[in-house]
């Protein structure tokens, strides 16, 4: 999705899925302030992307165990409750102009990744070894990259 958004200029996040510092989950933590609290809701895109790696078909891709998540300004968002507190949907596309920066795992992190995004799910429904394998991957910040950093990152890859 990532070489996409590099080659296209755009980016139509799956479903209009996206995550963001709504109103419902800044209330949901008792403290912090706007930096601590976006990077919360960082933290979970973070987890999501596990997710979209775990329903990668296509094995050239899937051989990039990293988490990404692309950090955009973004007036288009509606709330989705219905799924989590952090969970916004957009209705149009993400256009390159709209990007802020690019976090994403160093090689480092894919060991981790691959074993993460194999137990998700397994995660979600509380098996303590797979939240264990969770926690692993998520002890790996990622890093930034301001956005026009990501196709030389890309090209390395």
């Amino acid at each position: 999705m990532l070489r996409s958004l590099v080659d296209e200029r755009q980016l139509w996040p799956l479903g209009g899925t996206a995550f963001a510092l709504t109103p419902v989950f800044r209330e949901s933590y008792a403290s912090g302030d706007t930096e601590e609290l976006e990077y919360a809701a960082m933290r979970e895109a973070a987890r999501a992307s596990l997710r979209l790696i775990a329903s990668e078909t296509d094995e050239a891709e899937k051989a990039e165990y990293r988490r990404v998540v692309i950090s955009v300004d973004s007036e288009d968002a509606t709330l989705r409750p219905d799924l989590d507190d952090a969970v916004v949907r957009l209705s149009e596309s993400v256009q390159w102009e709209q990007l802020a920066a690019v976090h994403m795992d160093a090689e480092d992190a894919e060991d981790a990744v691959r074993v993460a995004a194999a137990v998700i799910d397994a995660a979600d429904l509380g098996d303590e070894e797979a939240e264990l394998a969770l926690g692993d991957a998520e002890d790996h910040e990622l890093a930034w990259y301001a956005p026009q950093e990501v196709p030389f990152v890309l090209e390395l890859m």
